[in-house]
């Protein structure tokens, strides 16, 4: 049995509990291939996880948890560079997955953009199918810097959406650089919300009670989505919107990647060793866009 070595935890806990652990080298069954990974993305999902938050009804886990749900990298025995995607164990040197979750990787398009693209991106284009987005309406997104705010402000924009997104004081010209209209959060933010209405659609992607104040701005509860806040949404009846991950949605994300006509935005890379100093980084609540880990 050959061995690798991955970023993963012996048990649930702080961001200090994910180290360097070797473990069985995946062997690809009927319909997959082993890639060998180069970067992969880090997202607050893996926070979740590490911490020890399992969705319901998830059977019980075996230790040690290896996190990582994207991933780029090179297709051991035919040299192919892709992208892609799997539940779990991307934080390796090896993933194992259905060819159906591949994708080319473009030559213009590097690792960490590559393998930062799968998660954030497909959630936010899954976000805008899901709350019906039209050209000419306006869609309020709250953390609108984040992984998923910095793509669904981006490819709403690129549909002819009107976009006003909440960030920090300090991501204002950033937002505006999105094409969102800026607003800041913190106290006052209703109000200074509704000079920039009506709105016909929000997404929450930061939590934190955001989807009061998306009830107070947009009347049809089906069209104000959530992805940070599963207990509240289902409390006031707005839409929990899961990421409908798939080959075409992802290989035309890096498409526009490709053409120079989305940009994902890396904020600091880590290698496979620091991944608890990732995991920290994404804990801080703060930060532009995406973490990711370089692991080649």
């Amino acid at each position: 049995m050959e061995l690798m070595r991955a970023a993963g935890v012996a048990e649930f806990g702080a961001a200090d509990r994910l180290q360097i652990v070797e473990v069985p080298r995946p062997v690809p069954g009927p319909g997959e291939v082993l890639v060998r990974v180069r970067a992969a993305g880090v997202q607050p999902a893996d926070v979740a996880v590490r911490s020890g938050w399992l969705p319901p009804g998830a059977p019980p886990v075996e230790f040690p948890v290896v996190p990582g749900n994207e991933f780029a990298g090179v297709v051991e025995g035919t040299g192919q560079e892709v992208a892609g995607f799997r539940t779990m164990r991307c934080y390796a040197e090896y993933v194992a997955v259905p060819e159906t979750q591949i994708v080319p990787k473009p030559e213009g398009v590097d690792w960490a953009t590559a393998g930062a693209l799968s998660a954030s991106g497909q959630t936010a284009h899954t976000a805008l199918e899901r709350l019906g987005l039209q050209t000419g309406e306006t869609l309020l997104v709250h953390g609108a810097a984040g992984g998923v705010g910095t793509m669904i402000t981006q490819l709403a924009v690129l549909r002819g959406v009107r976009v006003v997104g909440t960030g920090s004081a300090a991501n204002q010209e950033y937002l505006r650089g999105l094409g969102a209209v800026a607003v800041e959060y913190g106290d006052g933010e209703l109000e200074r919300l509704r000079r920039h209405g009506p709105f016909d659609a929000a997404l929450d992607a930061a939590g934190h009670g955001s989807l009061h104040t998306s009830i107070e701005l947009v009347t049809d509860r089906t069209r104000i989505g959530a992805i940070a806040d599963w207990q509240l949404a289902q409390e006031l009846g707005c839409r929990w919107i899961g990421s409908d991950r798939n080959q075409a949605r992802l290989a035309e994300l890096l498409d526009l990647v490709a053409a120079g006509r989305l940009a994902v935005t890396v904020r600091a890379t880590y290698t496979l060793e620091e991944a608890f100093k990732a995991h920290a980084d994404i804990e801080t609540g703060h930060g532009r866009g995406k973490v990711v880990l370089i692991v080649g």
